[in-house]
């Protein structure tokens, strides 16, 4: 089967490797949808997980499909059950030995660690299974940020993490919620998903749109948006930005990778008692999202732009890239 194998700097190839066969602590699952992470574009482009590898670098850690293979010592699953993975035991797509852009992959280990596999209720297509994880991703960043009803959001970028994170808040009850972004297509992914404004930053001044939708607050700066919550989820090197017109008691999550160091003035923290603080990958939210996909409560459908089959992944890559045409691209496998 072909999978794909990151050789270098912007170097994505489909190599060729053997079926994997289950031993007897693990579990083969046979892949049916598969989303394209924006950590995969990453990788690519650097090389590696942290950098260029020695070795290739398989890719692909959102992942929903059905048990082919079983271990003697696993017990508690099924042939032909449906599951998703979570990726993070076994670092699957994230620098283990295992990429999830397969027709089947080995999950290593289910025997001493069976929350590796959660069912996917009858209900829930694979489709949607696969959004768990960077819904995942998404709640943990609107936990950090520790925003609550009544608050007023802002959400930097509406790619498939940013969208995640709209989804969450809302289903934390915050309806009062910007999305802002450059491109139209995702801005209308996110008013879909409950984001009740957004905004390009091209067109005006951000802080006056932003005093227009929450009100304004006073300090020792001057008049400033009455936000309370920024959480930034764009990649874009904005932070200072959003120090510089943030209220006093605001709070700053970042959930985003930053290529470059940020620049932060204290002084202006001191003043207005701001915080700062990040939000990387999950804890318990991994199980929750089947919850959310399965009440019907949202239509997660929408955080999806694109499906292409395995063996156009490449193609289906490049869409993904390009943050103007895409929002969450899903490879689908027979």
């Amino acid at each position: 089967m072909k999978v794909p194998f990151v050789h270098g700097p912007g170097d994505l190839r489909l190599d060729e490797i053997e079926t994997p066969v289950a031993g007897p602590n693990d579990v083969v699952v046979r892949i049916a949808s598969a989303g394209i992470c924006g950590s995969d574009v990453g990788y690519v482009a650097i090389g590696g997980v942290a950098g260029p590898s020695d070795i290739p670098v398989p890719l692909g850690h959102e992942l929903a499909g059905t048990i082919a293979q079983i271990g003697s010592a696993v017990a508690g699953f099924a042939i032909g059950q449906r599951v998703i993975v979570n990726p993070t035991m076994n670092l699957i797509g994230n620098g283990g030995p295992e990429g999830g852009f397969a027709e089947h992959l080995l999950v290593r280990g289910v025997a001493d660690h069976p929350d590796a596999l959660l069912p996917i209720p009858d209900h829930v297509s694979f489709d949607e299974a696969a959004l768990a994880e960077p819904l995942a991703v998404g709640a943990h960043a609107a936990n950090r940020s520790g925003a609550r009803k009544g608050d007023q959001v802002v959400v930097f970028g509406a790619g498939p993490i940013g969208l995640a994170t709209i989804v969450n808040l809302r289903r934390m009850g915050i309806d009062q919620i910007v999305s802002v972004d450059l491109s139209a297509f995702r801005r209308e992914r996110a008013l879909a998903l409950g984001a009740h404004e957004a905004i390009d930053p091209r067109t005006g001044n951000l802080a006056d749109a932003l005093k227009g939708f929450h009100g304004t607050a006073q300090s020792w700066f001057g008049e400033m948006p009455a936000t309370t919550h920024y959480i930034e989820a764009s990649g874009a090197p904005i932070i200072a930005d959003i120090l510089a017109m943030a209220a006093p008691g605001a709070i700053l999550c970042v959930v985003s990778v930053q290529k470059k160091p940020a620049e932060i003035d204290f002084q202006q923290l001191l003043g207005r008692e701001l915080t700062i603080t990040t939000a990387c990958a999950y804890r318990d939210e991994f199980a929750q999202m089947l919850d959310l996909i399965g009440s019907g409560d949202f239509d997660v459908g929408q955080m999806i732009s694109h499906r292409f089959d395995g063996a156009d992944f490449l193609e289906a890559f490049a869409i993904a890239s390009d943050p103007e045409r895409a929002a969450k691209v899903l490879v689908q496998y027979p």
